[in-house]
């Protein structure tokens, strides 16, 4: 979701719709977690979530 869409920034009263250009690139990228200090547990997790959301490939 587009930074005007995270409970966060809400005091901005930005609405949804208002950004489409953002709000599509939203639906089209894929934002991983990934930092130095993932922990094997976490980096696990992550490869996890996304061997079954591509079906177990």
């Amino acid at each position: 979701m587009g930074l005007h869409q995270q409970k966060c920034f809400a005091y901005l009263g930005v609405p949804t719709g208002a950004l489409p250009e953002t709000e599509r690139a939203c639906e089209e990228t894929l934002a991983l977690p990934i930092f130095p200090e993932m922990t094997d547990e976490e980096i696990k997790y992550v490869v996890e979530k996304i061997d079954t959301f591509l079906g177990g490939m």
